[in-house]
């Protein structure tokens, strides 16, 4: 089958790899229909984050399943399913409180001796403890089945950061990024009944996602700018809860800087770049709580699937170029120059 591979900073190849096979009773072989490139993704691209040369890699994919391990029990040949972005057994103390990401036998898609998911197939490790089931009928639905691709990463990501931030029904919440996983952030911050959204970003395609999203006013400026302008805009207060979906020193210093006295940061951007940008006098000074970390994607999806499904939530505004498996080097270079939020792939 084909898959993708990077060998080296900006060198993604789809390049013929073996076949999945069934290697334990648990496992299911899942022929991929639609996987994404992640924001995440970039920073292997560009050589922040180390990868074996010939090493699978993406995260985001759901498709049917082509054939099933013995011991599988929730799943049967010709099903559609979604891959959250870690496997996970489901049955240990981690995956019962939820914490799926700390499973001690879990892992991540594209990690060495995994398949990655841009690819044609993928073997799924604990099947009956990873994947999630969806109807038949969204196979058929285009913007349905890209809209039910977000719940294996960006969407649960985004939800994460807003639960983690403490957002609730009538609260000021401030997105500090506007890639797909700040945009689906700003979603999750409407439907928990945030009153005002405040989207931290310069690029006016992604902004007016976030505006279709829920956000209420958009903060164009960066650094010192971005902190005047938020707190002019919350009668210097500041805001209730913050999400802090980029990662990086600078990104992590205007959260601490436009969150209320007695507020929260849910944070989710991957860390990346020198420091941590956290002045934990500041915080304890003015009593800011600090929460996130990977996203349990799975432990969210029983609880966006259904509004998804009902297109009460649309996260599909998010891919924004669709592009075919052979294509994928081509969708890298995109994402890196900016010129695409976030790339579909139909293998």
């Amino acid at each position: 089958m084909r898959a993708t591979v990077i060998h080296a900073p900006h060198d993604i190849r789809v390049q013929e790899v073996p076949d999945p096979t069934i290697q334990q009773p648990t496992d299911v072989v899942l022929r991929v229909l639609r996987a994404c490139i992640c924001g995440s993704d970039l920073w292997a691209y560009r050589g922040e984050s180390a990868r074996q040369p010939g090493q699978r890699i993406g995260h985001e994919f759901l498709g049917i399943v082509e054939e099933a391990g013995s011991e599988v029990a929730g799943f049967a040949v010709g099903d559609l399913v979604v891959a959250p972005f870690v496997w996970s057994d489901g049955s240990c103390e981690y995956c019962a409180e939820g914490l799926m990401t700390s499973c001690p036998q879990g892992g991540f898609w594209g990690s060495v001796g995994s398949d990655g998911g841009q690819g044609e197939a993928v073997r799924v490790p604990f099947a009956d403890g990873t994947l999630v089931k969806l109807p038949a009928a969204a196979a058929s639905d285009d913007r349905l089945l890209t809209a039910l691709l977000a719940l294996s990463d960006v969407l649960g990501t985004g939800h994460h950061a807003a639960v983690g931030a403490g957002v609730r029904p009538g609260s000021t919440v401030a997105v500090v990024g506007d890639g797909a996983v700040g945009l689906c952030g700003v979603m999750a911050a409407k439907r928990l009944g945030a009153e005002r959204i405040i989207a931290l970003g310069r690029h006016q395609v992604r902004t007016d996602i976030a505006r279709r999203f829920g956000a209420t006013d958009v903060v164009a400026e960066r650094g010192e700018a971005a902190v005047a302008a938020v707190r002019e805009l919350t009668g210097g207060a500041g805001a209730h809860a913050v999400i802090e979906a980029v990662g990086t020193e600078q990104s992590m210093r205007t959260a601490v800087e436009i969150t209320r006295d007695g507020g929260s940061i849910g944070y989710v951007g991957v860390p990346h770049g020198s420091g941590t940008g956290l002045d934990l006098g500041v915080m304890f000074d003015r009593n800011i709580a600090l929460r996130g970390g990977v996203a349990p994607v799975r432990a969210y999806i029983p609880e966006l699937l259904p509004d998804v499904l009902s297109g009460t939530i649309d996260p599909s505004p998010v891919f924004d170029l669709t592009i075919g498996l052979d294509e994928v080097p081509a969708g890298y270079r995109a994402m890196d120059e900016r010129t695409a939020l976030k790339v579909l792939i139909k293998p």
